[in-house]
C-alpha cells in the first residue's frame, strides 16, 4: 500500500501543511495495517490479539476492514451484569463506529468501512483483588 504524500519528519499529513517537507514517498505494506488493525481491535474489544482476524484492502477512497472475532459477555450465571449489558447488536455497532474513528486516527487514513463478524462469545475471567 502507498501513501503518496509529503510528510513532514516525525508528523502525519495535517502537520505538512505547516512544516518543511521531506520530498519523496511513504510505503506501508499491508501486512502493517492489519497488525495494527488486529492489536487495536482487540485492545477495544477485549479479547486477545490472536482471537481477531483481520482482513484490510485499500481503494481509492480509504480503506475497508473486515473483522471476525468473538465478544465478550456476561457470566450468564450474573443476572445483574446480564440485566445491564448492551443487546449484542447494538454493542456491535457502537464496535464499529468506535474502530472506525479509532483507525482512522491512529492509521492516518479514512476507513470507510468496517464489517465486523462475530464469531463467538467469551466470558472475561474475573480477576480478585486482594
Amino acid at each position: 500500500m502507498r501513501a503518496d504524500q509529503h510528510l513532514a519528519a516525525g508528523g502525519g499529513p495535517e502537520r505538512a501543511a505547516t512544516e518543511a517537507t521531506v520530498p519523496g514517498r511513504v510505503d506501508v505494506k499491508e501486512r502493517v495495517y492489519r497488525t495494527v488493525t488486529e492489536q487495536a481491535s482487540a485492545t477495544l474489544i477485549g479479547v486477545p490479539r490472536g482471537d481477531v482476524k483481520v482482513d484490510v484492502t485499500e481503494h481509492p477512497g480509504g480503506i475497508a476492514v473486515r473483522i471476525a472475532t468473538p465478544l465478550p459477555v456476561p457470566d450468564l450465571d450474573d443476572t445483574v451484569a446480564i440485566s445491564q449489558s448492551v443487546p449484542v447488536l447494538d454493542r456491535a455497532r457502537q464496535l464499529q463506529e468506535q474502530l472506525q474513528r479509532n483507525l482512522t486516527d491512529v492509521l492516518g487514513r479514512d476507513v470507510t468501512r468496517i464489517n465486523l463478524t462475530i464469531t463467538g462469545a467469551t466470558i472475561p475471567e474475573r480477576r480478585r483483588v486482594r
